[in-house]
Parts: structure tokens; C-alpha cells; sequence
């Protein structure tokens, strides 16, 4: 045999085996690689949102935030620089740029350095895709990541391709996909881009902790104008639109994350669903899900400027009080280690509070609005909205209701047959309290303004928010204790309340949305609603994952409900809720009570329309500390609720509706003074009765000659 063809042969053999080793290098590699299968249903991790009842994203949840938009909803330039600047032959190559090789084996040989990489986008989106591919810097993982990017071209369309690597091609801080990425950086969604914010963002992506635009500006700004540049030779952009987009700072760029919406709420949302996850066998970071919930973006607005003013109100009364009482200030306000002055500018809201300090220097809030008939959250703010923590006061906070607890006592004494013209002596009382230690101590209780009396109807009573009245009224059994704390339990107080005397007195704590819920039975006829957050929970696809439906049972007959309701209205117009009619000119139909614990630590406002329930509490985390002598549920909570509810009532357009009355309750003439069946010479008043229970004797005071 020649010479020749030996060395043909020798080398006809060395290229079998070389492409025979090639070829089983590949299969070897393939093994660990995503399937056709698998690319075709690709699944990843997506953002879930939590949206409003009137369509506004409250607030997401994720993992890595990653949010799909589809190709024709990201603008034809943004995706026009992912081309230009990270593979300009793109719609040209089949996964691998041969070109691109070349130029990067001689680069890196010449320079004996890797400085010059070949990866296709399609090799990008494989990398970005599939864990399996490896990140690591290596001529394996650059093997894998060509086979499986010529897997991903027969799989996908050229813009499919480059949709899936707008949608998962990380941004930096925390952010995966254009349309995560727009929101982080500029606030708004990414069809909105301009020029000049699309090559910002493609320029980050070589390295998105190098180029960040909030820790390396300049930096930022010279990798946005060569992409820029890249644009304007590949003709994507003319050279006006290159050197308008070139001129541009970097001011539109938000350096913090802007806080979701109705912060409190969309917690209590989160938290709830992480209890449900399991049973309906979802993630509630990755999956993508959408959560519709009750609350109106409207209202949650309305709510919180309403809480905010009447809170800056409230502190600077506290303000006052604590910086004339020396010897107070410098205990709760650690004067010995911070300086005076500092600490009243802080507290006069021109600079943030130290956190070591909020729990006893800051007037905090609570404030719940129910759709009474469905028991749908309209708004909630669990604390001061400009000093937001995790402690939602509103669900969390447990407090003395004072008198907004006295409903109760009265809704007993009426569902145990009594007229709202019952009457009681006004005259002092004296109650039996245990003391933390166990003890027992003798306590007369006293009417908010000290005064005394003779004979006093349910309705004055509470109108007058008389302490002594309803203290009788357990006293004797008119509405016992063990019956008031049943009535309490069945309309949604779940807190422990003590059946004792006191319970007249709302001494035992209570949570704020509770109090809410269950005022709300009473503008519901009767009929309980559930407080509730979530309507639906859908997938990524639309499809529904679950509904959820309000959750009504009985707790009182409709002509009870309604005289509660009734004399609740004297409140309001006549009586410790007035001002919400003249300062706040707030003049629907409308029921409520104010509430004040003794000694002035809490203040409370929970009262309801037809349309909505709504209650505020005001008072310091550190119950020990006072909001001050005067600071009552009138002067203290009314104010927010008066501002909230005129505004929620006008904004939303709602009607004007009263509170129906139940063929069961009749209108009654009576003597005014003393309540009987009226004589001629009796001066008159109507009155209304559950029938059956209307006055039978005849006045006595009264009587003709």
C-alpha cells in the first residue's frame, strides 16, 4: 500500500473516531439537557398580584419578580436594542453565529484572555432558562448551551424566542423580564418606554450589579449611549431621535421600590393565603396567580388621608400635653440618652422618629370600613400611614373599647323585651373590680361629665353615653353580664370578655375590625356578614382557582336591629356624635358611638350607614400612656370617621338611603315625661315599640281636674 493511501486511510480513520467521540460528547451531554417536551411546556416562576375590587394592582408577591407581558405589548425599540446591542444577526442564525465564533477564537487567542464571548441570544435564553445548562465559565457549558439553543430554535419562532428572553432575562435587583424591570426603575408598565429608557435597561444587561443606574450612575449613562450608538448604525433609530435619547438624564430612574398600596391590607391578604396554600396546591410567589379582593382603591384612599389628618391632630395635642409635663417627657422620651430638641422636631413630623421610641411617643390608629351586607373589607389601615410597620392594629390589636361596647348591653336588655323607655335611676353605683394581683377593690364608676340624676330612658342613656345607666342595667339584671358577653360572641366578638359588672363599661379588649363587623349586623337587620378580603383567586391562565362568598347568619331579629339602630341615630344627632353632622357635614342617615376608656389611653368612632360600616381606634401602643384629659371618641376618633365617610358617600356616588323599618316596630304617642299611655292634659312625643312592648298604663303624673 502507498504512502498516500495510508495517510488517507490513517486519516479517514482519525476523523471517524474525532467525529464518533464528537458525536457521543454530544448524546453524553444531551442526556442532562431539557427534552423537546420540556422547552414546549416551559413554566416559570411569575409574579403574583393582588388587585383591588375597582381593577388597580394593590401590590405583588415574589420570589424573583418576574411578570409576562407578550411581544406586542413591549415597544418596537425596546426589542430593536435587545437585537442591536446583544445579537445583531439574530433573525439570521439557526442558534449559533459561526461569524461570532470566528471573531471570538482569534480575539481571545490573539490577546491569550478570554475577552471576546459568542453567545447567540437564543444561547442567553437557554442559559437563562434551564439550571441544567450550567452558568459556570467553560467549554462544556458553552457546548450545552449550543445544542440546547438549536433545540429552542426548532421548537420556537424567531419572536417567540425573543419574547421569552424579554420575559426572563435578569435586570438586576431583583428583577427578571422587561416588565418587572420597567417597574422597578422607572415606576410605569413597559409599553410606556422611551427610547432612551429601553437602552438603559439593555444596557444593564452584561452585567446588571456593574451598570446599575442607582449605585453606578455614570457608569449607567455611558453603557446606555453605546447602546444607543449601536441602534443608530444598525438604522434602527435616525440620528435626531439618537441625539435627543443621548441628551437624556438618568431623573426618571426611581432609586426605592414604591410601596404597593393599602400596605396593611394586602398583609392580611398574604397571610391569609399562605393558609390556603397548600390545600388548593398553589405557590403564592411563583406561581403567577391574580388575587381579586374587596377593597376599593378609592376608599382605601379616602381612608387613609381621613386617618392621617386626625392624627397628625391628635399628636400634636399629645405634643402639647407631654412638653408641659417635664417630668413625663424626659421618662417616655429617654431624654437622658437622646436630645430634647431633636426629639420635638421629631415628633412635630419634621423629622422620623426614633424606632426605640414610637411605642410610647406616637399617637397610632386603627380603621376598618365593611360592606355590611356582604362583609367585603372596603379599606383598612392598621397604623399611622406615614410611619407603616407589621403590626396591624386593625386584626392584631387588642384594646379597651370603652363605651362602644355599651351597644351590646342595650341590644341584651332589648332582645330581653324591654322598650327603648325603660327606665333607670341616674344616681352612682358601685362596682366590684379584680386587680391584676387577684384582689378585689370597690370602684364607683362615674358619668363622663360627673353629673347625676333621676329617671332615665334606654334612649337618653345612650345618648348620653351614661356610664351609670348601663351599669344598672347589669346590675339588675336587665341585661346580665353572662347574657351580654353571649350577645357580644354571637354578633363577632371572639376576644375573651369578662362577665362581670364591668362589662357595661367595654373593659374588656377587643379587636378594632371586630367591633366593626359586628356594629355592621346591626345595619344589616340582624344578619351577620363575615369580615372577608378575597372574592377570586385565578392562574396565570385565567383559569379560576377558587371563589369565595360572603359567609351571613341571623344574630338578631330584624326589630331589634332596627331599635338599636334608631336610638344609635340619636347619637349621631343628637347626641356625643353630633359634631360629624355640624363641624364635618357628614348628614346621611346614619347610626354610631363614641367610645373612651378611663383615663383617656383609648378613643374610639364606630358607627354605619345602609352602605358601609366603618370604625376608627386611636391611642398609643403603650397603653400606660394617655392621650391626654378631652382627648374622648368624640374629639380624638369622630373626625376620622366624619372625613371618611362624607368622602366615601360623595365619591362613590351612593344614594341616599335610610334604614328600613320592620313591619314589627309600630310609632307610639306617649307622655314625654313619664313614658306611659298619655292623658289629655300630657304633653305628647312619638316613640317607636317592638309590638307588643308599647306602654299599656296610663299616665299618673298627668291628670285632668
Amino acid at each position: 500500500m502507498s504512502s498516500l493511501k495510508k495517510y488517507f486511510l490513517y486519516s479517514s480513520i482519525v476523523v471517524f473516531i474525532g467525529l464518533l467521540l464528537v458525536f457521543s460528547s454530544i448524546l453524553f451531554l444531551s442526556k442532562n439537557l431539557p427534552s423537546i417536551e420540556q422547552l414546549e411546556n416551559y413554566d416559570p416562576d411569575l409574579v403574583t398580584r393582588i388587585y383591588s375590587s375597582d381593577g388597580k394592582v394593590l401590590d405583588e408577591l415574589f420570589v424573583q419578580k418576574r411578570v409576562f407581558t407578550e411581544l406586542n405589548e413591549i415597544p418596537e425599540h425596546m426589542q430593536q436594542a435587545v437585537v442591536s446591542s446583544e445579537d445583531r444577526k439574530f433573525y439570521d442564525h439557526w442558534g449559533l453565529s459561526l461569524r461570532s465564533v470566528a471573531r471570538a477564537i482569534m480575539i481571545n487567542t490573539l490577546s491569550l484572555s478570554y475577552r471576546q464571548g459568542f453567545s447567540t441570544l437564543t444561547q442567553q435564553l437557554a442559559r437563562n432558562l434551564y439550571k441544567s445548562v450550567g452558568f459556570e465559565d467553560s467549554i462544556l457549558r458553552k457546548v450545552k448551551e449550543v445544542i440546547t439553543a438549536i433545540q429552542i430554535e426548532r421548537t420556537y419562532t424567531k419572536d417567540e424566542i425573543l419574547e421569552m428572553y424579554l420575559n426572563t432575562v435578569h435586570f438586576g435587583h431583583g428583577t427578571y423580564g422587561v416588565e418587572a424591570a420597567t417597574k422597578r426603575f422607572f415606576g410605569k408598565e413597559s409599553k410606556l418606554l422611551s427610547i432612551d429608557e429601553s437602552a438603559l435597561l439593555v444596557g444593564l444587561l452584561p452585567a446588571p450589579a456593574s451598570y446599575s443606574p442607582i449605585h453606578h450612575p455614570n457608569r449607567s449613562l455611558r453603557r446606555r449611549n453605546t447602546v444607543l450608538r449601536l441602534m443608530r448604525d444598525q438604522n434602527f433609530i435616525n440620528k435626531i431621535q439618537y441625539q435627543e435619547a443621548r441628551s437624556k438624564d438618568l431623573e426618571s430612574v426611581q432609586e426605592f421600590t414604591k410601596r404597593g398600596s393599602a400596605p396593611y391590607f394586602t398583609e392580611y391578604v398574604r397571610r391569609l393565603l399562605e393558609k390556603e396554600d397548600t390545600e388548593l396546591n398553589i405557590n403564592i410567589y411563583r406561581d403567577g396567580l391574580k388575587i381579586f379582593t374587596t377593597l376599593d382603591s378609592r376608599l382605601q384612599e379616602i381612608a387613609e388621608d381621613a386617618v392621617l389628618k386626625t392624627v397628625i391632630d391628635d399628636q400634636n395635642r399629645l405634643n402639647k400635653r407631654l412638653f408641659n409635663n417635664r417630668e413625663e417627657f424626659e421618662n417616655l422620651a429617654y431624654l437622658t440618652i437622646y436630645p430634647e430638641d431633636s426629639i420635638k422636631m421629631m415628633l412635630q413630623g419634621k423629622d422620623i422618629l426614633y424606632k426605640d421610641l414610637r411605642a410610647k411617643l406616637l399617637v397610632q390608629s386603627a380603621f376598618v370600613a365593611l360592606d355590611p351586607n356582604t362583609g367585603g373589607i372596603l379599606a383598612m389601615v392598621g397604623g399611622r400611614p406615614d410611619y407603616h410597620d407589621q403590626y396591624n392594629r386593625a386584626v392584631q390589636a387588642k384594646r379597651q373599647p370603652g363605651s362602644v361596647f355599651k351597644p351590646f348591653v342595650y341590644t341584651t336588655a332589648i332582645n330581653n323585651g324591654y322598650p327603648v323607655t325603660e327606665q333607670l335611676l341616674n344616681q352612682p353605683v358601685v362596682l366590684n373590680i379584680q386587680n391584676m394581683d387577684g384582689t378585689w377593690v370597690k370602684w364607683k364608676p362615674q358619668n363622663y361629665d360627673g353629673s347625676t340624676g333621676g329617671l332615665t330612658t334606654f334612649r337618653e342613656g345612650l345618648r348620653k353615653s351614661m356610664n351609670l345607666i348601663s351599669v344598672r342595667m347589669v346590675q339588675q339584671d336587665i341585661a346580665p353580664a353572662e347574657q351580654v358577653k353571649q350577645t357580644a360572641k354571637r354578633m363577632g366578638i371572639n376576644t375573651d370578655i369578662r362577665a362581670v359588672d364591668a362589662i357595661a363599661l367595654g373593659t374588656s379588649e377587643v379587636f378594632p375590625m371586630e367591633m366593626v363587623a359586628a356594629y355592621s349586623a346591626l345595619s344589616n337587620k340582624g344578619v351577620y356578614s363575615k369580615p372577608f378580603a378575597i372574592t377570586k383567586i385565578e392562574d396565570r391562565y385565567g383559569n379560576v382557582i377558587k371563589d369565595y362568598f360572603p359567609e351571613r347568619s341571623e344574630v338578631l331579629s330584624e326589630e331589634t336591629a332596627y331599635l338599636m339602630t334608631n336610638m344609635m341615630q340619636t347619637v349621631m344627632d343628637r347626641g356625643t356624635g353630633g359634631s360629624a353632622r355640624w363641624k364635618y357635614k357628614f348628614n346621611r342617615p346614619a347610626a354610631g358611638k363614641t367610645g373612651t376608656t378611663q383615663g383617656w389611653s383609648d378613643a374610639w368612632f364606630v358607627g354605619f350607614t345602609p352602605q358601609i360600616a366603618a370604625g376608627c381606634w386611636f391611642g398609643v401602643d403603650d397603653f400606660k400612656v394617655p392621650l391626654g384629659p378631652g382627648q374622648d371618641g368624640s374629639k380624638a376618633a369622630l373626625p376620622a370617621w366624619a372625613r371618611f365617610m362624607k368622602a366615601a358617600h360623595d365619591t362613590l356616588e351612593m344614594p341616599i338611603e335610610k334604614f328600613e323599618k320592620p313591619s314589627g316596630i309600630i310609632d307610639f304617642t306617649i307622655c314625654n315625661i313619664t313614658k306611659k299611655v298619655p292623658r289629655p292634659a300630657c304633653p305628647v312625643e312619638k316613640e317607636i315599640y317592638k309590638e307588643g312592648t308599647e306602654p299599656t298604663q296610663n299616665c299618673k303624673l298627668h291628670r285632668t281636674i
